[in-house]
């Protein structure tokens, strides 16, 4: 999480756009994330430099033939000349990036539109973002610091998106740990928070220790070829929203990715058609939306709108054999008993090793809803003998509203006893974590809901008798009777 500095500049840069006419919040939003986007540029290219020059190898500049494109540059210019200047230089060549008018950022980069609308504005704007230094914040700061930025929308989105906390995020890639030559999807990527985390865990696993220990995940165990096919042929990411996917485009190129796999597709729609062709699925896929019947694609087997309950029989049918998942699910997927509900669970039982089910308090997802969630992990291709649950009851932070860091969090517990679970194979009910076999999940018909399992110790407390308490308050009562006769005295 940020410092209170970086928030301040945050809400103070939030305060400018409201006040400058731009009150939209999707809107401010885009126009931020533009903003931080062309900062950011030009310091990973700097930063990419430096490291081409530590590896010994070439480094083309993207600003090459367009210097006065760099922050560096047009951000010393007066305020008018700024505006103009961003305007008809500086968004076309951003519109252009990556491989000209055919590359992917460009197709969904062509219609935007640079919409702040006073040089004032700019200039506030560009003061602010300048002062959050953030050329010298290290890779998880920048990615908090849009994370705050994207956390001021304050609700979900009207089909239920949520903005996924980058700490659960990491939990799930730790836990999934895709690797090198792993071709890793998110069906519902939003800011490509998912995408971007696994691209830093393995690159991370592809440094050495001693760049690691700096906090410079250079990627220098991998050759050229391998740098292509990690960049271009590992992550991809599908998302409906138009915003969403403008965020993700900018996101992954700010973190390496130049000409990243993301597309605008309904992937619950007919117009979407891929099937196993991913090795790893990371996802927390919209909870309240609805697609209508008519447009749910041919390969759908469940007899139901219910996205949560579609999403994942797509993310089965995505996964290759052996291929694995993690996906963030609302609690009624687990304990619901529809039809459909069973339907999905009787296939990520009986077609699937269902790894784990993490149980996540209700206030994980605070602000934007207090709705209880799961983590499932499973993998394609061999029936469940036994399910591993974790009843998470604390993340890192409070469980309000306001989010603030506390000591308790049972994240690295969850990582640790999930990568150990079956050498220790806990069975004690009354824990935190323990097995369950499947025969008993079958019986309580296919219920995944971790109360169902979960031993509650209750402790046994001894009352004092009724005479004795009438006895305590007719006592009690005769003093202050007393004490105010003294009063009145």
């Amino acid at each position: 999480m940020l410092d209170s500095e970086l928030k301040s500049k945050i809400n103070l840069l939030w305060n400018k756009f409201w006040s400058g006419g731009i009150s939209n919040p999707l809107q401010a939003i885009e126009q931020m994330s533009y903003l931080i986007f062309m900062k950011r540029l030009e310091d990973e290219d700097v930063s990419r430099a430096q490291n081409a020059k530590l590896l010994g190898s070439n480094h083309n500049s993207i600003f090459k033939g367009n210097e006065d494109c760099k922050w560096s540059k047009w951000t010393e210019m007066p305020a008018e000349q700024m505006l103009e200047h961003v305007r008809d230089t500086v968004f076309p060549f951003l519109r252009k990036l990556n491989g000209g008018e055919n590359s992917v950022y460009s197709k969904y980069m062509k219609n935007a539109s640079f919409s702040i609308p006073t040089a004032s504005l700019l200039a506030e704007a560009v003061k602010i973002i300048n002062d959050m230094h953030i050329k010298e914040q290290n890779r998880d700061t920048k990615g908090d610091l849009y994370e705050y930025l994207l956390g001021q929308l304050q609700t979900a989105g009207k089909n239920g998106q949520f903005r996924t906390p980058r700490h659960i995020i990491k939990m799930m890639v730790e836990i999934l740990n895709p690797k090198y030559g792993d071709k890793i999807c998110d069906p519902a990527c939003g800011t490509a928070g998912f995408l971007v985390s696994s691209f830093e865990h393995i690159l991370k696993n592809n440094t050495s220790a001693d760049l690691v220990k700096e906090g410079n995940f250079a990627g220098d165990k991998l050759n050229e070829n391998q740098w292509r096919i990690l960049r271009e042929e590992t992550l991809y990411g599908y998302d409906f929203d138009d915003v969403m996917l403008k965020i993700s485009l900018m996101n992954l190129m700010m973190h390496g990715i130049n000409n990243p796999n993301v597309e605008q597709k309904n992937t619950l729609s007919k117009r979407f058609d891929e099937s196993n062709c991913y090795d790893i699925i990371l996802a927390n896929p919209p909870f309240k939306g609805s697609i209508d019947e008519s447009e749910i694609g041919e390969n759908f087997r469940t007899q139901t709108k219910k996205t949560e309950l579609l999403f994942l029989e797509l993310m089965f049918n995505l996964l290759t054999n052996s291929g694995r998942c993690a996906v963030i699910v609302p609690d009624g997927v687990l304990f619901g008993n529809s039809k459909a509900h069973k339907k999905i669970k009787e296939l990520l039982i009986e077609k699937c090793r269902l790894d784990a089910v993490i149980s996540m308090p209700s206030g994980v997802f605070k602000p934007y809803a207090g709705v209880s969630t799961a983590v499932l992990y499973f993998t394609k291709g061999e029936p469940t003998k036994e399910v591993f649950f974790y009843d998470m009851e604390a993340d890192g932070f409070s469980l309000d509203d306001k989010r603030v860091i506390i000591e308790q969090n049972d994240i690295p517990d969850i990582i640790e006893r999930f990568k150990n679970r079956q050498k220790e194979k806990p069975t004690d009910r009354k824990k935190k974590c323990f097995f369950v076999p499947i025969a008993e999940i079958k019986a309580n018909n296919y219920d995944l809901s971790i109360s169902k399992y979960k031993l509650i110790e209750y402790e046994e407390v001894e009352y004092e008798k009724p005479e004795v308490i009438k006895k305590k308050i007719l006592e009690l009562e005769s003093k202050i009777i007393e004490k105010l006769k003294e009063i009145n005295i």
